[in-house]
């Protein structure tokens, strides 16, 4: 039989779960979402005989570009996806937009639970020493 002692964790007095609860509902919100762009490009076909490709007039096509594995790559995407996809790629910039706000609020959020332990409004005078005045 093996016996483990139990391993006390470092706990903060910061509120996570209503930090996290509102993060939560504000991430469900933004609900399909993507990094990355859409662009409308146009391109000639593959057909041999387009008579469209033949006046010189080129088909349009949407591209979604993304990084994958530090790469940028590109994807055709169907016409019909385009609205989905536009509607993910506002939601993934909200999600950005999200993460940047959450820093400051996690620290004031700490701050107002947890009074500093060092600064002017906590020194204790040292007996003994002299002051440069």
């Amino acid at each position: 039989m093996v016996y483990s002692l139990p391993v006390k964790q470092k706990t903060h007095k910061i509120s996570a779960s209503s930090l996290q609860q509102r993060f939560r509902d504000k991430l469900l919100a933004c609900w399909p979402a993507l990094k990355g762009s859409l662009a409308l490009v146009y391109k000639p076909c593959i057909r041999p005989h387009c008579a469209a490709c033949a006046r010189g007039d080129k088909h349009p096509n949407y591209l979604l570009a993304f990084t994958q594995k530090g790469r940028r790559r590109c994807l055709y995407v169907p016409k019909s996806m385009v609205p989905t996809l536009k509607r993910a790629l506002d939601n993934g910039r909200r999600i950005e937009r999200l993460l940047y706000e959450m820093g400051p609020t996690l620290v004031q959020e700490y701050r107002a639970q947890n009074p500093p332990q060092t600064g002017p409004a906590t020194r204790v005078k040292r007996s003994g020493t002299k002051s440069k005045s």
